[in-house]
């Protein structure tokens, strides 16, 4: 596939997107309690998502359809809503945005060890070669480019819950490559169409159903915080607009953009593109909450590129 200007802007509007939603975590949490801005996240977006996606709830069919299967979706909405987001705002707490994209960058590692540990997938050998050298990036991150030191290194709290983000990340995608037979060939849900075939769920449909459950996990988590550790978030100007912002870039227009460069530009490809995320990061960073990138990081970026390099050549 010939990288056109049309393909490389898609391929590169998510990274940045969703280097911004670190970014804009690192300056609200301190504003805004971390879980209940990701349940607030999740509820402006399905708010949106009802408007986009409705057509999956307007008839019973749909409806018998979805809770037949709502063992899978409330995992799905679990791992993806309810987890990722939320524990990557919790990270953010205590972490840079630059420290959590790389760590999430490195989320082949993570992909290749849920496969191999639920899926029964076994990896190949430039795959185990391509996640030591991930391995390695993630290690600078969190000795702060002094790898001798690893082992008495004081781990900031931020990245071993970006560590458990990306695992809970990795359980997701895998969960979205092989979903139960519910869910394969002609035993997906469908809608009816007037005049014409019954279709697929389109990517609007498939995430509200998501987020219907999702939301459950995320107000739940919201409200446990708010009786174990209470914090009144502060509403100003900026909380709203960073809001607005992460509902509507992160959480659909990311997802859509992405949707369609990986069906014209293929999985490996647009790989290659989201490790993008961490040198935007480091960029808005540097320029929004002055956070300046240190040698280590671009040591890092270096290795998780090159580990994701080595296990995707053929």
């Amino acid at each position: 596939m010939q990288l056109t200007p049309r393909l490389i802007a898609l391929l590169t509007v998510p990274p940045c997107l969703w280097a911004g939603n670190a970014v804009a975590g690192r300056m609200l949490v301190p504003l805004v309690p971390p879980l209940l801005l990701n349940a607030l996240r999740w509820g402006g977006a399905l708010l949106l998502l009802l408007l986009l996606g409705r057509a999956v709830l307007a008839t019973a069919e749909s409806r018998a359809a979805i809770l037949a299967r709502w063992r899978y979706f409330a995992v799905l909405g679990a791992l993806g809503v309810g987890a990722y987001n939320a524990l990557q705002y919790l990270a953010l707490t205590t972490s840079t945005p630059i420290n959590v994209t790389l760590i999430a960058a490195s989320m082949p590692l993570w992909m290749l060890g849920v496969g191999a540990l639920f899926f029964g997938e076994r990896p190949r050998t430039q795959q185990m070669l391509g996640a030591a050298l991930s391995l390695a990036g993630v290690a600078t991150v969190l000795s702060r480019g002094h790898p001798t030191a690893l082992a008495q290194v004081q781990f900031v709290q931020g990245d071993l819950f970006m560590l458990a983000a990306a695992a809970s990340w990795a359980g997701y995608s895998w969960l979205l490559v092989r979903p139960p037979a519910s869910m394969q060939a002609d035993r997906r849900p469908t809608l009816a169409q007037t005049g014409g075939p019954a279709r697929p769920w389109n990517w609007a449909e498939f995430l509200l159903v998501q987020a219907l459950f999702g939301i459950v996990w995320a107000g739940g988590a919201a409200g446990l915080e708010a009786v174990v550790a209470p914090r009144a978030p502060q509403w100003t100007p900026l909380v709203a607009i960073l809001l607005v912002y992460i509902v509507v870039g992160p959480s659909l227009l990311a997802y859509w953009f992405w949707g369609r460069a990986v069906a014209l530009a293929g999985p490996t490809t647009a790989g290659m593109f989201s490790n993008l995320t961490p040198l935007f990061a480091a960029l808005m960073s540097t320029v929004l909450i002055g956070e300046t990138p240190q040698t280590y990081h671009a040591l890092a970026f270096a290795l998780i590129v090159a580990g994701i390099v080595v296990s995707s050549k053929r």
